[in-house]
């Protein structure tokens, strides 16, 4: 493990989404071959979203042959409701790039059956190869 010490949360922000958006351009995603990311919601990451967003408006960066899964998600709150990681996600971070809907996966909270979202999630994963990052 590295440990990177910065002055202030927006160098910690835009050094991980360098990190982030290096590692995705050196895999060289494409059709058949996606780049996995697992992700984190809250306030910490916000800032590294908002650079990324700025990477893929600047042309810099592309999320098309990306996948995605969260680490969380709230359990009986709908997924509309604006507190949901579900809606956090979307609002602060997925409807700015260009990721396939079907390629950000995030556990619902509401499933009757929570361990087998949970085991279903995880086969999700596997299928796609593991998380790159």
């Amino acid at each position: 493990m590295r440990l990177v010490i910065l002055e202030d949360y927006d160098q910690a922000s835009e050094w991980a989404a360098k990190y982030i958006c290096n590692r995705i351009i050196q895999f060289k995603p494409s059709q058949g071959r996606y780049f996995t990311l697992g992700l984190p919601t809250g306030s910490t990451p916000l800032g590294c979203y908002r650079k990324l967003i700025e990477y893929h408006k600047n042309g810099d960066l592309s999320f098309k042959y990306v996948k995605t899964f969260n680490m969380d998600e709230y359990v009986g709150l709908p997924r509309n409701h604006p507190e949901s990681y579900h809606s956090y996600m979307w609002n602060n971070f997925f409807k700015h790039i260009d990721i396939d809907p079907n390629n950000a996966h995030i556990l619902d909270g509401n499933a009757p059956d929570l361990q087998a979202e949970c085991d279903a999630f995880e086969k999700k994963i596997e299928e796609a190869g593991g998380i790159d990052l």
